[in-house]
């Protein structure tokens, strides 16, 4: 195997999970068989149990893995499905290493965090390109050059450039500054940069220069003398429309061949094109949608995050553009609509995504009250589907105060309960990787719209929660109109619930977000977004 790692200098958030997709795109595209591995460096086992608002969405896999976002965006540019060895943290590596040593497989050895860190993160990187038989294994190094957290994983990638020098690349994705004040690309910051990683041992072949506009050939040239790279070796990166182009930007400017010759290796196939067509069909799209996400992980302090929904807004850009559709996304703080519920009608379309917690859930439901009501098209996701089944039970079946036992554990009228094997969990403290995770079967109903938009009887899609739908209330429920489209195949779970009397009314108990690509948009949101156009057509 071949082995790319990849990492960040100057600030975090300048794109370095798309830079790894886009490479493995580009590799892939070339004939080869990739496989990208995120390693974080935060001592968390898993993504799972971390605040979206500080860390962003956690994205599950097939295998039940509650994992990093950038994982998602390794999906949706690879359209492959990924394994729980794609992913790690220093966490695992610690834990590991622990327990090794526990079980004296060190032989009584002096356990040290070099080489024996370095050397468990090396075996992760083997086992990320053994799970999926790849070529080339493309390392996404966590956090940014000069971080203490991160030490250990640059560590690890200069023993193995060392031990083989024709194997393995480093790429390093830097900024490059335009102060206002000042009016011109700054190239200092990114010199400072690699000097750190050079510092830990390591020379980068390939620099990825990002900045608001492209690389000029005066800043090429000074980076190549400071930095130690030949000018061909820098690749510009500017700001784009999308995130969908960087794949086409890199190619153009010439960063597959440049892998493939500093690794020794042939392209097998060229082939973009699939991949060019659908970024343009994002430029030709010129007709707007309003898609309006209630929600509360939005903001941090005096800002306003959408890293907690990712995958949600990849989805409606997928189907959208496909659609020749420009979505026009909008927060909505679930906290603050209630007293401002009429302006949900400037909306073709309503997303309530999931979440945890009491936290400004009457505000959701007061929601979807009004979307069910005024026949706005709606798409509940896990939680959604949730407020959905006590917004019917409220307001058209009449029980009062009904609820979810997650909120309230004394409701008379508890629609949604806590699955028992979760409730043993909870009382334990047990949070870690114990919800209901992963790929999980699902039935469809005949005569249903959902049934309808899959185009097949028995799908999968991913879960994770720990609340159902109450069975003891489905008969209540369906006789007074609401439809149980999907189950699982022994019908005691409810998957996804649908309203007949509407242009769209869908909520899922899983999230169809996850599975969602640009070549292969979900049929749900497919669904969504169609029946939104239809509702935008008739204004």
């Amino acid at each position: 195997m071949k082995y790319i790692f990849v990492s960040g200098g100057v600030i975090s958030g300048i794109g370095k999970g798309i830079a790894t997709s886009s490479i493995a795109l580009l590799l892939k595209s070339a004939g080869f068989k990739v496989a990208p591995l995120k390693i974080d460096p935060y001592l968390n086992v898993d993504a799972g149990t971390m605040n979206p608002i500080h860390h962003g969405e956690v994205f599950v896999l097939d295998d039940g893995s509650e994992t990093d976002q950038d994982l998602g965006n390794y999906e949706r540019f690879l359209n492959e499905d990924l394994n729980k060895h794609n992913y790690t943290t220093s966490g695992q590596v610690y834990l590991s290493v622990i327990q090794r040593e526990r079980a004296l497989e060190y032989d009584g050895e002096c356990v040290e965090a070099v080489p024996h860190i370095p050397e468990e993160i090396l075996k992760r990187v083997e086992m990320a390109g053994k799970s999926m038989g790849a070529d080339i294994v493309v390392v996404e190094i966590g956090g940014t050059v000069g971080e203490l957290q991160n030490v250990f994983i640059f560590e690890a990638n200069r023993l193995i450039k060392q031990k083989k020098p024709e194997d393995v690349l480093h790429i390093h994705l830097s900024y490059l500054p335009i102060p206002p004040s000042i009016g011109e690309m700054k190239s200092k910051p990114v010199q400072m940069s690699v000097k750190e990683l050079n510092s830990m041992g390591i020379s980068p072949d390939i620099l990825l220069a990002r900045s608001e506009v492209s690389l000029d050939e005066r800043r090429k040239k000074k980076l190549a003398l400071f930095c130690s790279v030949e000018p061909e070796d820098i690749i510009s990166a500017p700001d784009v429309k999308s995130i969908y182009e960087v794949p086409i930007n890199y190619a153009d400017e010439g960063l597959t061949e440049r892998i493939l010759g500093k690794l020794n290796l042939k392209k097998k196939k060229k082939d973009l094109n699939e991949w060019r067509n659908f970024v343009e069909k994002i430029h030709q799209a010129k007709k707007v949608i309003k898609i309006g996400i209630v929600g509360k992980y939005f903001t941090t302090g005096d800002f306003t995050l959408s890293d907690s929904y990712v995958s949600v807004i990849e989805a409606i850009k997928h189907t959208s553009f496909t659609q020749d559709l420009v979505p026009e996304i909008t927060w909505i703080d679930s906290g603050k609509i209630i007293p401002v519920i009429d302006r949900l009608k400037e909306f073709d379309g309503i997303i309530v995504p999931g979440g945890f917690g009491s936290r400004d859930i009457e505000g959701k439901i007061a929601t979807i009250e009004y979307v069910r009501k005024n026949k706005i098209p709606y798409l509940g996701l896990c939680y959604g589907m949730q407020m959905a089944v006590i917004e019917y039970a409220r307001n058209v079946l009449r029980l009062q105060n009904a609820n979810t036992t997650e909120i309230d554990p004394k409701t008379k009228f508890p629609v949604i309960h806590i699955m028992p094997d979760q409730e043993k969990k909870m009382l334990e403290r047990d949070y870690g990787a114990t919800m209901r995770l992963g790929a999980w079967d699902c039935k469809l109903k005949e005569n249903t719209l959902v049934r309808k938009l899959y185009g097949k009887q028995s799908i999968s899609e991913r879960h994770r929660h720990r609340y159902e739908f109450n069975i003891k209330f489905l008969k209540e429920l369906t006789g007074h109109g609401m439809e149980i489209s999907g189950t699982t195949p022994d019908g005691k779970l409810v998957e996804i619930i649908e309203l007949k009397d509407h242009p769209f009314f869908i909520g899922t108990q899983f999230h169809p977000e996850l599975k969602s690509r640009p070549l292969n948009p979900h049929p749900l949101f497919m669904g969504f977004i169609k029946a939104a156009s239809k509702e935008n057509r008739k204004q």
